[in-house]
């Protein structure tokens, strides 16, 4: 079992990026170009590596080498954008590893490219890339190469013992178990529970009992043995199940037009444990997206291009307009569900004034991450 921590950091003595790795300060799959430009590196790194698994570290300050974090990132189904963006798409898998000095809610992301026969190219043109290109690694650049390119392998023995240095033991979940339940978290309680005498779940979270139901905020769940952060959100609730083989998280989101609020269920996760030391991850969508009258949502759209609007202008917001401000994110991700203008591209022109209102500023960046996922699984 690899300790997921440990790999980063042996990964990171190897100071330059090279063939078999690369490392970023964060990835943005929120527009044309930042897919392009992941999808090159994926594709690159699959064909420079068909005997090794080769990695993507993101959160690492490029000069510097310094370990910096990026925000938690729900993978979602990034295997779809691969499968529908490369032929002969390799396996990838992101993860979130947890570091002791980074804030909560940063992260060191981990991309792992399994090793894959076969030549991997673009599957169809997406920003300056033509379909049909294929990428290989030229030291620490992704270049596009000819097919028939002799790909020498000088990377399995390295790449091995890397994976083999960053084993797992004993000391390192117990410390890990300890640092996480001793955490000054105030009110928010904090269980642990061991699978199969293997593995070790931590979860933490502020409780509330509805109609005889428990539910958890402010969540933050950690597969201990791999320093793994399977779940983190300052906003969602969530409930937690398990038995003796399995793990179960159910998200809901909390959706609604005045009064008229309402928990849907989001997304189920549920890690399955086995006796030979493995486990699974099956994911499923559970949302239908709620429909309001539309008058009143474009009415309510417009409001909100007003307040977006003052802001840009720099006029300071009165009382009303500050509360109304902090509904803005929900309300604009009920018109983008119900197809309602452009509520998501007017937010993300707006990114760098709702910035200044920390609370409204979490808010979007959570209608971001329900409406990638969503689409992603759609």
């Amino acid at each position: 079992m690899i300790n997921k921590r440990l790999l980063v950091k042996n990964l990171l003595a190897h100071n330059d990026e090279n063939s078999f790795y690369d490392k970023k300060l964060k990835i943005d799959l929120s527009n044309k170009e930042g897919k392009a430009k992941f999808l090159k590196h994926i594709c690159a790194l699959s064909n420079s590596n068909p005997k090794n698994n080769s990695y993507i570290v993101i959160g690492i300050d490029d000069r510097t080498n310094e370990i910096v974090g990026t925000h938690f990132f729900d993978d979602s189904k990034l295997q779809n954008l691969i499968n529908a963006y490369l032929t002969n798409a390799p396996q990838i898998q992101y993860e979130n590893v947890a570091f002791p000095h980074l804030p909560s809610d940063q992260v060191v992301g981990l991309v792992r490219i399994a090793a894959q026969d076969g030549v991997t190219s673009l599957r169809k043109n997406i920003w300056k890339y033509y379909g049909g290109a294929v990428f290989f690694r030229d030291g620490s650049i992704s270049m596009p190469k000819v097919f028939d390119i002799e790909v020498v392998d000088h990377n399995s023995e390295v790449v091995q013992k890397i994976e083999r240095q960053s084993s797992n033991n004993i000391q390192l979940t117990l410390d890990r178990v300890v640092d996480f339940v001793k955490r000054d978290k105030g009110a928010i309680k904090t269980q642990y529970q061991v699978f199969k005498e293997q593995f070790v779940v931590c979860w933490s979270g502020k409780t509330k009992k509805k109609k005889g139901q428990t539910y958890y905020s402010r969540v933050d769940i950690e597969l201990v043995n791999e320093q793994v952060r399977l779940f983190y959100s300052a906003l969602d609730e969530v409930q937690i199940t398990y038995d003796e083989d399995s793990f179960t998280i159910l998200e809901y989101l909390h959706l609604g037009i005045g009064d008229a609020q309402k928990y849907y269920p989001l997304e189920r996760q549920r890690f399955s444990f086995y006796p030979n030391g493995t486990y699974s991850i099956e994911t499923k969508i559970l949302f239908n997206p709620p429909y309001f009258d539309r008058r009143t949502l474009h009415h309510i759209y417009n409001c909100n291009l007003s307040l977006l609007s003052q802001l840009e202008k720099g006029k300071e917001l009165n009382s009303d307009q500050l509360e109304e401000l902090k509904k803005l994110p929900e309300q604009m991700l009920i018109c983008q569900f119900n197809n309602v203008g452009e509520p998501i591209e007017k937010m993300k022109a707006m990114k760098q004034y709702l910035k200044t209102f920390p609370k409204v500023y979490k808010s979007y960046k959570e209608s971001l991450r329900v409406l990638r996922k969503v689409t992603y699984n759609s």
